[in-house]
């Protein structure tokens, strides 16, 4: 992320915190950042500061966005927004209240291949969409230190991974899901979370998106969007590509596999410069609160699943 904020046009990393003021003066130096702190309390105090990034662990997003809020800062929230959706509605009602921008940080979205797939789809190139299949995977699990190993901060796959392809078909299908069905394994050594998740989720006119999100198995980060004409293929949905001539986006249909290549972008970055457009300029975020708020819904229904081994209807 500060390397994102560096290379963006309208930003730059005013000051950085930590508990060990000493990590903070480390990560200072190695980015040229002014100011360090050793406690988050007076980086949200400084003056300076504008905007804050809040990369914490899951079970600290919600206080520390409050709390920052509440100082006037303005709030970009690692995701997921909060462990829970009532909490992410608190958060988008502090920002109500003290009148700042807050933003859950899904930085893919930003990267404008999304924004492409989304004209091949508006244009018919693969007819009708049927479905959309997802996976985001990565083998970490060694680290049993890790705060995804930890129930009590909020870890686990549907957390940390999962996240993603939901809110991909949320945001592609342009609708929110009505049910969701997933299965999952647990983990007894790394505090009984789950460690791998399969689901599928039920939208509107027959559409449904499978997933599967895991931090024991094999890395992938992949997105296939089915129509009755072709298919779509985002070989890495949700990472970047470094460069230039790195294929983004594969279109399938009868006449063969197309190509696509829109160059090497920073999604950090350029979710960054969207930041700053809404708090400098008033252009409205094209992910809100209300969208944090309808992600964290389906994730809520996904985390019963998998406990329950039930099919969970999502409220409106």
């Amino acid at each position: 992320m500060i390397p994102g904020i560096l290379k963006s046009e309208r930003c730059e990393a005013a000051a950085i915190a930590s508990r060990n003021a000493e990590k903070a003066a480390e990560v200072a130096e190695r980015f040229n950042i002014p100011t360090f702190y050793g406690s988050y309390e007076e980086l949200i105090h400084d003056p300076a500061v504008d905007a804050v990034y809040i990369p914490l662990p899951n079970h600290l997003h919600k206080p520390w966005t409050i709390k920052a809020i509440q100082a006037g800062k303005h709030v970009l929230c690692e995701k997921p927004a909060a462990l829970n959706e009532l909490e992410v509605r608190q958060m988008a009602e502090a920002a109500r209240e003290h009148k700042v921008v807050f933003a859950e940080a899904f930085m893919y979205r930003y990267h404008p291949k999304h924004a492409r797939v989304r004209e091949l789809i508006d244009q018919g190139e693969i007819g009708e969409i049927r479905g959309i299949h997802g996976s985001f995977t990565f083998n970490n699990a060694d680290d049993k230190s890790n705060v995804r190993y930890s129930r009590e901060m909020g870890g686990g796959s549907i957390y940390d991974v999962g996240c993603y392809p939901i809110s991909a078909a949320r945001m592609f299908y342009g609708m929110e899901p009505k049910a969701v069905t997933a299965h999952a394994f647990f983990s007894e050594e790394h505090d009984g979370v789950d460690m791998m998740a399969h689901g599928m989720l039920e939208f509107d006119r027959g559409l449904g998106l499978t997933f599967e999100c895991g931090m024991w198995a094999y890395s992938r980060c992949s997105l296939e969007i089915a129509g009755t004409e072709g298919r779509i293929e985002l070989p890495s949905a949700f990472g970047w590509e470094r460069m230039e001539d790195q294929a983004q986006i594969l279109i399938h249909t009868a006449k063969g596999t197309r190509e696509e290549k829109l160059g090497a972008h920073n999604h950090f970055a350029l979710q960054a410069d969207a930041l700053a457009a809404a708090v400098l300029d008033g252009i409205p975020l094209p992910y809100g609160p209300e969208d944090a708020i309808n992600n964290m819904r389906v994730i809520d229904a996904c985390l019963k699943s998998i406990h329950t081994s039930t099919r969970v209807t999502i409220g409106r």
